[in-house]
């Protein structure tokens, strides 16, 4: 029952954000700060890239994901480029990580709520349910609205606030 099996899922807990993520929320960013300056006006991907310092060939990947997942949409022409589908108010982290990468939270491949069905035992699926749950209660709260005023919504900020959790924590010396 214990032992070797359970082992790996102990390893996967780090949670990691990988640069398509952060582009991808950085580039979302700055089109909800442009649909504020210049509302209705496309931006380009090269001027997107050039704003925050990305990769181009990689930039274009991450839009068309963004656009496959209904977040942006994208406009042809001499005045074309990228602007955002929805309004920024209405799109969060979450919205852009799922169009990104899928699902908040995977145990090996497998959707939290659905490891009992792969034979997964408590307490791990709870574990992993509530991981799920502690990643929702930010990321579906926090808007690109939110970030392109340089502002999270006060829980999230109070998050933020306790000097914890700026601390890394490390496990114990063997």
């Amino acid at each position: 029952m214990g032992g070797p099996a359970q082992e790996p899922l102990v390893r996967s807990v780090a949670v990691r954000i990988s640069h398509k993520v952060d582009y991808g929320v950085r580039v979302t960013t700055t089109l909800a700060r442009a649909s504020i300056s210049t509302p209705g006006r496309a931006v380009s991907s090269t001027v997107l890239a050039q704003t925050d310092g990305l990769p181009p060939g990689f930039l274009d990947d991450i839009l068309r994901l963004l656009r496959n997942g209904g977040l942006l949409r994208s406009q042809r022409g001499g005045d074309g480029g990228w602007l955002l589908a929805r309004p920024a108010a209405s799109i969060t982290v979450a919205d852009v990580i799922r169009s990104l990468e899928g699902p908040l939270a995977s145990v090996r491949g497998v959707r939290p709520h659905e490891l009992a069905d792969n034979g997964e035992t408590e307490p791990f699926v709870s574990l992993w349910i509530a991981v799920r749950a502690a990643l929702r209660s930010v990321l579906e709260h926090v808007t690109l609205a939110d970030l392109a005023a340089g502002e999270l919504p006060a829980p999230i900020a109070a998050l933020v606030a306790d000097p914890d959790a700026w601390d890394p924590h490390r496990p114990p010396a063997r």
